[in-house]
């Protein structure tokens, strides 16, 4: 796969997860949110298990334990990133969701310096900041007052998220097998959420059931497309500039909120659209970076 090819791959999974946060807005209002997360991730990784397997027996040298350990870590970092994101998005809009969720494209480049010992270039950095101006933009904050407790939930999860895409990258240095790595954050993330969902949630089939068309959604696209789509490209962007491109997601919340649940979009909202874009369009100018 050309770099070109990655990006747009990339780009499709951020149209996807910027929708999607409408069906998780609606969803909130059938169902709790670590059981929603529990069951779109089990419908994602049943809808990957055949490619999974396929792979499996094609490749025929077998995981390390440390393969395993990575493929574990990563889940539970998709678990905690998605609940934080679920639960925040109770109390907050999907326009604010999808800019906050865009924070971690400042924190990947950190977290992977503080990992690797690998300072991003200067051209990175910058789309960075240019990204994150637009991302507040966005999402129409002058300052950090009046935030409430599902925004900051939303922040949280931008740790989890960036610490996935950095673990991600690193476990496809090791080797080849991203329908593998999906199949098993996907398993990982569901079952967790099916069983904490059930231990401290009202469990109600009505709501499953009236929540249905949030869940397959989210779990066919959003994770068994989308997420995939990111383990598969990022064999060919290095982290730092997969979130810049993903960061487009909050753009495309912002659009879906905007059409669908009418969240308005202001002219400052305008220009921070823009202002991503910008930084997407500037992290391609220059020759793509190992690490």
């Amino acid at each position: 796969m050309t770099r070109l090819k990655a990006d747009l791959s990339l780009l499709l999974a951020a149209l996807i997860w910027g929708t999607a946060f409408v069906a998780q807005k609606y969803a909130n209002d059938s169902m709790p949110p670590i059981l929603f997360v529990g069951c779109r991730f089990i419908i994602s990784a049943l809808l990957v298990a055949p490619l999974a397997l396929y792979e499996t027996r094609k490749l025929a040298q077998p995981l390390s334990r440390r393969d395993w350990s990575y493929g574990a870590q990563i889940g539970l970092c998709l678990f905690a990133s998605v609940a934080g994101q679920q639960i925040g998005m109770v109390t907050t809009t999907a326009t604010n969701a999808g800019f906050l969720t865009a924070l971690y494209v400042v924190l990947v480049p950190v977290v992977a310096w503080l990992m690797h010992r690998h300072a991003p270039s200067l051209t990175v950095v910058g789309a960075c900041a240019v990204s994150l101006a637009g991302a507040w933009m966005l999402a129409g904050k002058s300052s950090l007052t009046g935030w409430n407790h599902g925004d900051l939930l939303v922040v949280f999860s931008d740790i989890f998220f960036a610490l996935q895409i950095i673990l991600v990258a690193r476990f496809l240095r090791k080797g080849e097998r991203p329908f593998l790595l999906s199949f098993l954050q996907y398993l990982v993330s569901g079952v967790i959420g099916i069983v904490v969902g059930a231990l401290v949630e009202p469990v109600e089939i009505s709501g499953i059931l009236a929540a249905g068309p949030a869940i397959l959604y989210a779990g066919l696209l959003s994770g068994g497309v989308a997420f995939t789509l990111q383990i598969i490209a990022q064999r060919h962007t290095p982290a730092a500039e997969a979130a810049i491109i993903m960061s487009l997601e909050s753009v495309f919340a912002a659009i879906a909120g905007a059409v669908m649940l009418g969240d308005r979009l202001q002219t400052n909202g305008i220009i921070g659209c823009v202002l991503i874009l910008a930084g997407v369009v500037l992290v391609q100018l220059v020759p793509s970076e190992k690490g």
